[in-house]
């Protein structure tokens, strides 16, 4: 799967430099030229990572971070800013940012900074996790479902396990078929039929037992809460 990166940054030579860096280096790009733009991108767009200058007009950066933070709590976040002082800095990954990187900087360490950003999204996505719901919980650790009052654990497939790892991960949002087989299945959902989908979202609802954690939206997907 090609990560998408969403730059959001007012100065029109930054930005297409940034863009210009990323495409070079075989990444997805979705520029958004002042706050406005980013605000709407940031929320309605689909991503791996967004790059997020502080001063833009319309919206400030924070402003964005604060609404996307609510929607999208786990969403990977690099604030670029002229801004350096420590207030600015430690706001900013307090609100959730996972790092600050202050202009002027140089291409090479800010694909650097991206490229660990994204690798310890990915960990932290399933690595480590335990999501508990009513009738057990998921070890995505070990790849199992452990229902209470039974022995032993139902073992997960590895798209199972990305399945619901992906879906946990975004929980409170309805995922579509779209989205999923994008970024689960690293497809182009362009032409291709979802019945996969449909079919991995039965067999993984049959381990978790009868709590329907994962839920159908009418129109919209899956979501689990």
């Amino acid at each position: 799967m090609i990560p998408t990166i969403l730059v959001a940054e007012d100065d029109d030579a930054v930005r297409q430099g940034v863009v210009d860096a990323l495409s070079l280096s075989g990444y997805e790009v979705i520029p958004a030229k002042d706050g406005r733009e980013a605000m709407q991108c940031a929320l309605e767009r689909q991503y791996q990572l967004l790059l997020l200058d502080l001063v833009m007009p319309h919206h400030s950066g924070f402003e964005v971070l604060e609404a996307l933070k609510k929607q999208r709590a786990g969403q990977a976040v690099i604030i670029l800013s002229a801004r350096g002082e420590e207030a600015d800095r430690v706001k900013g990954l307090t609100m959730g940012a996972d790092d600050y990187v202050v202009k002027p900087f140089s291409l090479r360490e800010l694909l650097a900074r991206v490229d660990a950003v994204l690798r310890r999204t990915a960990e932290r996505g399933v690595c480590g996790e335990r999501y508990e719901y009513a009738d057990g919980y998921v070890d995505f650790d070990r790849r199992e479902v452990c229902l209470h009052g039974e022995s032993g654990g139902q073992e997960l497939s590895e798209r199972e396990c990305s399945l619901m790892a992906y879906l946990v991960s975004n929980r409170g949002r309805a995922i579509s078929r779209e989205e999923i087989l994008r970024q689960v299945w690293g497809l182009d959902p362009k032409g291709v039929t979802t019945r996969t989908i449909d079919m991995h979202v039965a067999h993984l609802r049959g381990k978790l037992g009868s709590s329907g954690v994962v839920q159908t939206v009418r129109g919209q997907g899956y979501r689990v809460d």
